[in-house]
């Protein structure tokens, strides 16, 4: 078959991981529910990213011979979990790659479990983020800073376990790190995310922060899509 020149074959059990983690599906847009520790795109590590995992995906499902479009219009950090959208067309992913630049026609929701309550229980946060590229980080200034960008969002409490504290946020803006990076700054680290502050680590690697929910405006249909993604529970409440 040319598809098996052109992708690897995925085995009956990725198959059936992948099919079972779509979230929402047309003929120009894919929403994946991500597992931390999946890149979003191909990076330096080599290791196969999910554009990719896809596209071989579509391929066997839909007995594709040639090859498979796959565009990444925004990205998520490898630790995170949840909503990751991918453009099945050229015309999709131009236009989502503008709604995600202008934040217009857009808005995404996290949830985050945190170490400490944020004070006050619900407000938004303005920081001024720099990204330190040699340390795949970014830090966080109260006041304009030499090359950092503005970075907002709303936050909420929604509830606490016995050490933890679940925290919804809707972004404002899309900076590097920037949910990881501004909680940390006000003393609420992410559960497990280590490079930011939190005591420990969680068993699979990842950080207790889920990319929950999008609202969009379909960049052909135009109709407001609301897609849901379901929390890995393990990570996000243990104790």
């Amino acid at each position: 078959m040319v598809m098996e020149s052109v992708y690897r074959i995925l085995s009956q059990e990725e198959f059936d991981d992948v099919s079972g983690r779509i979230l929402y599906e047309d003929n120009h847009i894919l929403i994946l529910n991500k597992k931390s520790g999946e890149i979003v795109q191909g990076d330096k590590t080599g290791d196969e990213p999910l554009c990719d995992t896809l596209k071989a995906f579509i391929a066997m499902r839909d007995s594709k011979p040639g090859r498979v479009f796959m565009g990444v219009p925004h990205r998520l950090d490898r630790p995170v979990t949840g909503i990751a959208m991918f453009a099945k067309t050229s015309k999709a992913l131009e236009r989502l790659n503008e709604m995600f630049r202008s934040a217009e026609g857009i808005g995404k929701t996290y949830w985050a479990l945190t170490e400490k309550s944020p004070d006050p229980a619900e407000g938004e946060l303005k920081h001024y983020l720099l990204r330190n590229e040699k340390q795949n980080k970014s830090y966080a200034y109260d006041r304009m800073h030499d090359g950092a960008k503005e970075a907002r969002l709303r936050y909420r409490l929604l509830g606490a376990t016995q050490r933890y504290f679940l925290v919804e946020v809707e972004l404002l803006t899309g900076r590097h790190h920037q949910i990881r990076c501004q909680l940390s700054h006000i003393g609420c680290p992410i559960k497990g995310d280590l490079k930011y502050g939190a005591r420990r680590s969680n068993p699979d690697g990842g950080i207790s922060l889920h990319a929950r929910s999008i609202r969009f405006d379909h960049p052909v249909r135009h109709e407001e899509i609301f897609v849901e993604a379901p929390t890995p529970m393990e990570g996000m409440i243990s104790k």
